[in-house]
């Protein structure tokens, strides 16, 4: 059955919103000391980014013309990307930790009018590059009077713009009238594992589908208090924009990824969402601290995982739990994941996990402290929202099942085709990689290797490109032995697997600074990180981790040999991209020689 979407456009949806709850709680910043929230209602909103919108038109901006925003997620962001839709344009997002290069070939590539840089620093990276850009606003910083291009502020523009409102109250009612679903919304780029970046055209009509299919999977409510920090440069946070603004969500917004703990206790959310390192940390967090706290805290951590898993594997076989189970159950609730719950604020009603696969193992972890984690599963070619497990009917290693009336089937080979209206028009002036994307009927080749159960639940088992083949033969799926890694071994950072046309598997592993430095403190105190990490001592404690996980694998999945990195990967190094996903080819290059050294003599061990 078709999904009855009732908005010609992302403004059209907008000032709807406004209409509807003018002085409702929209967006909510933190107070300059970090203790408590600053409110702003869907009237202000709706006020500021008419203004800026218009300001953006006094700039030149007309239909469908791109305009770039450089900048770390923050209500400023909102705004701009708000007003620039309402303007008629296309927002071209770049993530703030973009080096210069990639930055400016965005900006370039998308033929972007106007840059809006969160500083002078960042909108250096364009500096002396041939672009389209007219004008740069500036979120923070004064501008320079005499950059080229010319520069003006935020708050300058938002000025302008109000003045051209008062000499024409309609000037954006008008331009939002002639916007339709079919009209280009944004340009957001891949995050380029295997080369340079490609633009995604997506549309209004796809942005709007996702509004309104988000509202019936029970995660978004207009009673909810979400946290909001995902770079909003990447798709995840533009869906997740649109689900706010048709359910009409209260949504604190700071992308300030290293005040995330400490701002959970003041803002008390029931709903965030994340990609999976950050659920990675907080379980490497909870188990570290548990096995510091002595033999007899150990114990009991210990015995209160097992007692909620038990609980959690009924409940997903569909098995009533007993009465003795619940009652252990809630002594272990009492004595441990109360204390889990209070430290993400008390009172998450809704985790959701995406961009990336989550680790069945910490999924399991969470469900069993009372904090199930939804996953679900897209790609910026469809506008990231495509499947997602719903609250109350949570099946652990899936995706879920599709959002709306989205088509999916399983090609001969595995892979997962999605066929529907979050789909991308296409690559941004790449009609051959275009036409590459999708099949003859019209289905995205999203490259991931999956399987559709019964009730219609996607489970991915790993990318297409990504699946390596031994010299022996067998085919091994990465990222479902890295993902095991990490729950297995609570201070792993980053887990790579190594072994395509090799006559056996290894491993490149790197280590969660705060977990190990932790652990340290005792057989290594004093040492630095990279001393830690060349350790004989925890080069022991690791290789303890891989024979538990080699107890879980195939004969010809199993690790070898590992080395640990002196370092985390890094962007900067190109290992990974920006929305933290591994860039292998980069990875293998960077550490050629660790991985040479793993298979020096190879052949001769059989």
């Amino acid at each position: 059955m078709a999904l009855d979407v009732p908005y010609r456009s992302i403004p059209d949806m907008f000032y709807r919103r406004v209409a509807a709850t003018p002085n409702g709680q929209a967006f909510a910043v933190p107070d300059p000391g970090d203790t408590g929230l600053i409110w702003h209602t869907w009237g202000q909103i709706g006020e500021r980014a008419t203004a800026m919108a218009a300001g953006l038109r006094e700039l030149g901006v007309g239909l469908e013309d791109r305009v770039a925003i450089l900048a770390n997620t923050r209500l400023e962001w909102v705004l701009i990307d708000l007003a620039i839709n309402c303007a008629g344009g296309a927002t071209t997002t770049v993530y703030p930790t973009t080096e210069p290069e990639d930055a400016s070939y965005i900006v370039a590539n998308s033929g972007s009018k106007v840059l809006v840089a969160e500083n002078p620093r960042q909108a250096l990276k364009i500096a002396g590059v041939d672009t389209s850009v007219t004008h740069v606003v500036l979120m923070d910083g004064p501008a320079d009077a005499g950059a080229t291009p010319p520069q003006i502020t935020l708050a300058e523009l938002e000025e302008r713009g109000a003045a051209a409102l008062r000499q024409n109250p309609k000037l954006i009612e008008d331009v939002v009238e002639s916007i339709g679903p079919d009209h280009v919304a944004t340009l957001i780029y891949t995050s380029g594992t295997t080369g340079r970046p490609k633009g995604v055209v997506l549309l209004h009509g796809a942005w709007a589908w996702e509004g309104v299919a988000q509202e019936s999977l029970g995660i978004f409510e207009a009673t909810d208090m979400q946290y909001l920090w995902l770079p909003l440069s990447h798709a995840f946070g533009k869906t997740l924009l649109c689900g706010i603004v048709h359910v009409g969500v209260p949504t604190y917004i700071d992308g300030r990824v290293d005040k995330l703990v400490d701002m959970l206790s003041v803002v008390r959310p029931t709903l965030m969402c994340a990609a999976p390192r950050i659920f990675e940390k907080v379980y490497n967090k909870t188990v570290t601290t548990a096995l510091e706290g002595g033999s007899a805290k150990a114990k009991i951590f210990g015995w209160a995982v097992a007692t909620g898993k038990r609980k959690v594997a009924l409940e997903q076989a569909g098995k009533p739990v007993g009465a003795l189970l619940k009652a252990q159950y809630a002594l272990a609730e009492k004595l441990v994941f109360s204390k889990l719950q209070s430290r993400l604020g008390g009172r998450l009603r809704v985790l959701v996990s995406g961009s990336a696969p989550l680790a069945p193992d910490i999924a399991e972890f969470f469900a069993a402290a009372n904090l199930p984690i939804l996953e679900g599963y897209g790609l910026t070619e469809s506008s990231a929202a495509n499947f997602v497990n719903r609250v109350g009917h949570l099946k652990i290693g899936t995706v879920g099942r599709p959002l709306g009336d989205l088509e999916c089937r399983i090609d001969a080979d595995g892979e997962v085709l999605l066929r529907g209206k979050p789909v991308m028009r296409g690559y941004h002036d790449m009609p051959k990689e275009t036409a590459e994307a999708f099949t003859e009927d019209g289905f995205l080749r999203t490259g991931d290797i999956g399987e559709l159960d019964a009730e219609g639940y996607l489970r991915i088992t790993d990318r297409k490109k990504d699946l390596v083949k031994t010299s022996g033969g067998k085919y091994i799926a990465p990222s479902a032995i890295e993902g095991q890694f990490k729950a297995v071994c609570p201070y792993t950072s980053q887990a790579i697997v190594v072994g395509q046309a090799r006559n056996f598997v290894t491993m490149l592993i790197t280590l969660d600074e705060d977990s190990i430095m932790g652990w340290a403190s005792g057989p290594l105190a004093g040492k630095s990180y990279a001393e830690v990490c060349a350790a004989p001592q925890t080069h022991e404690l690791i290789e303890g981790y891989i024979k538990e996980l080699n107890g879980k694998l195939n004969r010809w999945e199993t690790i070898k040999k590992f080395s640990i990195l002196p370092r985390d990967l890094s962007i900067e190094a190109g290992e990974i991209t920006p929305s933290m996903k591994i860039k292998r080819r980069s990875v293998e290059t960077n550490f050629k020689d660790q991985i040479e050294k793993m298979y020096e003599g190879s052949l001769a061990q059989i």
